[in-house]
């Protein structure tokens, strides 16, 4: 996959409500003239869970998940900073739970990670894998109505659907090298299939600078049977010669806090 099968339904954040102010944030080039997007900084953070945790008392496991709700519940700001939480029991075996945080400031997601991590239950933690972006507009077109358009593709909004696959992204050297042309009608086809999956949803994030990858694609569907499908379809496309590195991927299935905590044992 790339970058462009892109963004089908992107806001401020689940929350925001149309025409919501946002938060001073992260300036972007503007798109056709219009006013200059407020990026958002958005953070995939999986978590392995120490054996030792799940042997101490449960009056005092209890104790450790509500602490660390409390902290994903302060940090729940309606238009400013979102985080979503997952469950990898069972699909990965190097990581338990993923968080995910979309706000505006990399300082911010510093903090509430620091946060995170100074609760008892983050003393039983480690970090396997965490993947830094940033929002932009892509540079490819979809045929479709797309309400990313009214602000430049500098938010997305979570769908809601039960599970997610996520994934660091990075594409060959030739392939920056080819015609804005050449890349175009390699793009069309892979756009084309991505739209015979309308059940699955994309949610594309850019890392150049930001971290090892260069993109991280979240795909959010109630059918992981369409994700498989299609997957399967675009290893098929002549753009995929110019994947470099795809993996690793994590299934994670969407739960509140206090549930995915739960799951943990």
């Amino acid at each position: 996959m790339s970058e462009a099968v892109n963004t089908p339904t992107p806001v401020a954040t689940e929350s925001a409500a149309p025409g919501r102010p946002q938060p001073s944030g992260y300036g972007a080039p503007a798109a056709h003239g219009s006013t200059p997007v407020k990026r958002q900084v958005v953070c995939f953070s999986f978590y392995k869970l120490m054996p030792e945790w799940r042997r101490l008392p449960a009056d005092e496991k209890a104790a450790h998940k509500q602490a660390f709700v409390d902290v994903l519940t302060r940090w729940n700001k309606p238009g400013e900073f979102l985080s979503l939480t997952y469950s990898t029991i069972g699909t990965r075996g190097d990581v338990d739970m993923c968080v995910w945080s979309i706000g505006y400031a990399v300082d911010e997601l510093n903090r509430m990670r620091s946060e995170l991590l100074a609760t008892p239950l983050g003393g039983y933690l480690s970090t396997p894998h965490s993947f830094l972006a940033m929002t932009k507009r892509s540079q490819y077109t979809i045929d479709r109505e797309d309400e990313s358009e009214g602000e430049g593709r500098g938010a997305i909004r979570p769908g809601g659907q039960k599970y997610i696959f996520i994934y660091p992204f990075w594409k060959t050297r030739p392939w920056y090298l080819l015609s804005a042309a050449e890349r175009k009608r390699l793009m069309d086809e892979h756009i084309r299939i991505g739209l015979l999956y309308p059940r699955v949803k994309l949610n594309t994030t850019y890392s150049f600078g930001l971290d090892d990858q260069e993109f991280v694609v979240a795909f959010e569907t109630n059918f992981p049977e369409d994700f498989l499908d299609l997957v399967q379809q675009l290893r098929e496309t002549e753009i995929s010669l110019y994947t470099l590195k795809d993996f690793p991927i994590f299934s994670c299935v969407r739960l509140k806090p206090m549930e995915m905590l739960d799951r943990l044992g």
